[in-house]
């Protein structure tokens, strides 16, 4: 067995912990993919369970590190925090990164099936297979306690990766999560070009349609904020997904946060009941 080969970048000490920023080689991606992971203090001396997040369209693997103010509160519980970057880059597909929210930097967290999207962006096998096994194989973690949240694009992300594996993710929350795509416009264009016309085939990447079926059962915690533009603009529609978790008797705690926008202001104003809301799944 060979395992797979990950390259330190740079680290800084935080926290009493350390930040590292890693590329690898992905088996999934067929390229070259890059990742950050804070390990808390706690990490030298014990394994402790590992909180993935997945940033938003346009981001990479530094944003949330750099603006979220987590890892305080992951030191402070005793988290390890693994976001990896948003997509596959410089792979030589046509178009790639013309358009902001396709292609480079807008993975959208799903597997490809149309050409030529479908030799490389398939970051759903990504972020629930390949990078979980190179979490464990290199850093020392309780692989079964393992929770899932995300930004927008990313809060789509970790919906999706939870209802499709209930049993691998103990939490999931999300900062304005896109969740509706089959029915905004941000999806609809992804889809088009990552899944093809077959709008039926769509349902198994939307998450107000996945609750409908998933039994996940666990609390879902999202935050919003009341003057996000992307939420006059019929992005994200919490709505929808809200009356789709009633519906399945699915546990959501969905808050309206007056004010604030979708930045990472908004984010790190709220992060810490994000983080309380994982660990007290993951650190029982």
């Amino acid at each position: 067995i060979v395992l797979k080969t990950i390259q330190l970048q740079k680290e800084h000490k935080s926290f009493g912990g350390k930040l590292g920023f890693y590329s690898h080689q992905s088996s999934a991606c067929n390229s070259e993919m890059k990742f950050a992971v804070y390990q808390p203090p706690q990490a030298q001396y014990q394994p402790v369970p590992i909180l993935y997040f997945l940033s938003g369209l346009s981001s990479t693997e530094e944003n949330f590190m750099a603006k979220a103010g987590a890892q305080q509160l992951a030191a402070k519980y005793g988290l390890m925090l693994v976001a990896p970057d948003t997509s596959p880059r410089n792979t030589g597909i046509p178009g790639e990164d013309d358009d902001w929210d396709l292609g480079s930097g807008a993975g959208f967290y799903v597997d490809a099936i149309a050409t030529p999207w479908n030799a490389h962006y398939r970051m759903y096998s990504y972020v629930v297979e390949e990078l979980p096994k190179l979490i464990a194989e290199n850093f020392p973690v309780i692989s079964e306690k393992q929770g899932i949240f995300g930004h927008s694009m990313g809060g789509h992300g970790a919906l999706i990766c939870a209802f499709k594996n209930c049993d691998c993710y103990l939490s999931v929350s999300a900062f304005a999560p896109i969740c509706a795509p089959m029915r905004c416009p941000w999806g609809q264009k992804i889809f088009g070009h990552y899944l093809g016309s077959d709008k039926e085939s769509w349902r198994a990447w939307d998450a107000s349609e996945l609750v409908l079926e998933a039994q996940y059962n666990r609390p879902i915690l999202i935050d919003c904020g009341t003057a996000d533009s992307y939420l006059a603009d019929g992005q994200l529609l919490p709505e929808v997904f809200a009356e789709a978790c009633a519906k399945a008797g699915q546990p959501l705690t969905l808050r309206m946060q007056g004010g604030y926008d979708h930045s990472y202001y908004f984010i790190a104003s709220f992060i810490e009941d994000h983080i309380q809301h994982h660990a007290a799944a993951l650190c029982e």
